[in-house]
């Protein structure tokens, strides 16, 4: 039975979904990180918001943890890299806050555009300053909208109901979906000197990390609002700061910040900037939303294998996975079967699918292809890692579905280049689930995979095969079949034998001291 720790605080209903479904589930909210790394050892899903971090560390302990999942969108807390390194799935929740979030970049730039935290408080505090609180019009205002996806779609959304002029910058926004949402695309620099209200809906990376900085600040029209509820650290703080002391931008309002908590920050205090405590989620429909929906999807994976919103990893939605399932033990079947027939390093690996295989969700199947080939180089591989493995050493992967008619039903081929030899090995589904092996190095021949197998090529020459049946006798190994190709008359044969145990090295040497052998391995799957 898999086993979920809960370590951040979610809805009892996510407690209710992991047990319903026969999953076992440890809620203890709050966990300090000390104790998350000596526990965390025991599970196979991990659940969280925010506040719990998935440090390296973590993960290192984590020897069973197959997924994380991340009840909001950000995965800022949880170390990726590290994470797809382990081979553990790291899913979140994208759309399940998506509209609360949208809903408060719109209340923070009302509420900035009428000053009406400092009107409250003022008229909370006795005084009726009508004349000190004079606001902006949204009406006709550009806005400039920095992250045009899901939650950035939703903004501009709204604001256009609101009789905004829109304008757009994301180097992923195609024209064609600019056109679909009513926006103007536009590059950064002409995005800061248009725009009257920024608001800001982007991931915190690399490329995004203080995209507010000075130098664009100082490119921003005068008297421009600044909205955040994103992710702090797109925008440099201290510049924010004397920017809105000099006048050149009239407010800000934020609701993420670089430091969280934000105990004490540079901005408090300033009557121009409205501040919230990272409250873009924190309605009870969105916490709702999103713990449940991350409590599914976490079963799904360690259920079925379905894979939803990874961030690591090729989706695979619930329907899908029991068809790709055999598909994807074929191709690490037969990419296993090359990684352990590879002598130097792999520089190319190509994938093909052909018959009904071509029209499946190709993705998982390339992955599971690949996971086998890494095997023999690592026992930690799996479709997770398997890909960022390749990457690492340099192998240039391919994947093709032909669009064409075959020899069987459904085909899979995997074709490896290592130094100056090509191998190709193909393998199709008998009674369309159990895999087969139908083709190797041109060799047609059909045969089951057994969990031992001796592989064997030699010339072919009367005799040869009495010859490794009596080698097999004497050393007391039973055979459990025996497959058999050749490529013509008199040229290369290739034998596979299921076998009973194993067969020592002595044994093995043996056999390829027979006359005849070119190659002879044990293949294990």
């Amino acid at each position: 039975m898999p086993k979920v720790l809960i370590s951040d605080a979610l809805s009892e209903r996510a407690v209710d979904i992991f047990r319903e479904r026969g999953i076992e589930v440890d809620y203890k909210p709050g966990m300090k990180a000390d104790e998350l790394v000596s526990v965390i050892g025991n599970y196979d899903g991990l659940a969280i918001r925010s506040a719990t971090k998935v440090t390296e560390d973590v993960l290192e302990k984590a020897g069973g943890l197959k997924v994380i999942g991340r009840a909001g969108i950000g995965v800022d807390n949880v170390d990726v890299p590290a994470a797809t390194k382990k081979g553990v799935v790291v899913m979140n929740t994208p759309f399940g806050n998506s509209i609360t979030t949208a809903e408060h970049a719109i209340s923070m730039m009302m509420a900035l555009a009428r000053q009406i935290p400092e009107a409250n408080a003022s008229t909370h505090a006795g005084k009726w300053e009508k004349n000190r609180f004079m606001g902006v019009e949204l009406f006709g205002k550009v806005l400039g909208v920095i992250g045009c996806g899901n939650i950035g779609s939703i903004v501009i959304d709204r604001a256009q109901g609101l009789k905004m002029k829109v304008i757009g910058f994301d180097p992923f926004l195609t024209e064609e979906r600019a056109q679909d949402i009513g926006i103007e695309k536009v590059e950064l620099d002409e995005l800061l000197a248009r725009a009257d209200f920024i608001t800001l809906h982007t991931p915190l990376t690399d490329s995004t990390r203080n995209i507010l900085n000075a130098e664009n600040i100082a490119k921003t029209k005068p008297g421009v609002r600044i909205v955040n509820c994103a992710r702090g650290g797109l925008i440099d703080e201290a510049a924010l700061k004397a920017a809105l002391e000099s006048g050149h931008v009239a407010g800000a309002a934020l609701d993420v910040f670089e430091v969280e908590p934000a105990k004490e920050n540079a901005l408090f205090g300033m009557e121009n900037v409205v501040v919230t405590p990272h409250l873009g989620a924190a309605t009870s429909e969105a916490q709702e939303n999103v713990a449940l929906q991350v409590a599914e999807q976490m079963a799904d994976y360690l259920l079925t294998g379905a894979i939803s919103n990874a961030v690591n990893v090729a989706s695979v939605s619930a329907e899908d996975a029991p068809k790709l399932k055999p598909y994807m033990q074929l191709a690490e079947y037969l990419g296993s079967m090359l990684g352990q027939l590879t002598v130097e390093g792999i520089g190319q690996v190509t994938v093909e699918l052909e018959g009904h295989a071509a029209t499946l969700n190709s993705k998982p199947i390339l992955a599971a292809a690949l996971a086998g080939l890494m095997k023999p180089i690592s026992d930690s591989v799996n479709m997770v890692n398997a890909p960022s493995f390749a990457r690492q050493r340099d192998i240039a992967v391919s994947l093709t579905a032909h669009d064409r008619d075959c020899d069987y039903q459904t085909l899979v081929r995997v074709t490896t280049t290592d130094g100056s030899q090509t191998r190709t090995v193909a393998g199709t589904l008998f009674g369309g689930r159990a895999p087969r092996l139908v083709e190797v190095r041109g060799i047609s021949m059909e045969a089951d995979f057994g969990a031992t197998m001796l592989y064997v090529r030699n010339r072919d020459e009367p005799g040869f095969i009495g010859k490794l049946g009596s080698t097999l006798g004497e050393a007391g190994i039973n055979i459990a079949s025996f497959y058999l190709g050749r490529t013509e008359k008199g040229g290369v044969a290739l034998s596979l034998v299921d076998i009973d145990g194993t067969v020592e090295d002595a044994v093995l040497q043996r056999i390829r001291a027979l006359p005849g052998v070119i190659r002879a391995e044990l293949l294990t799957f």
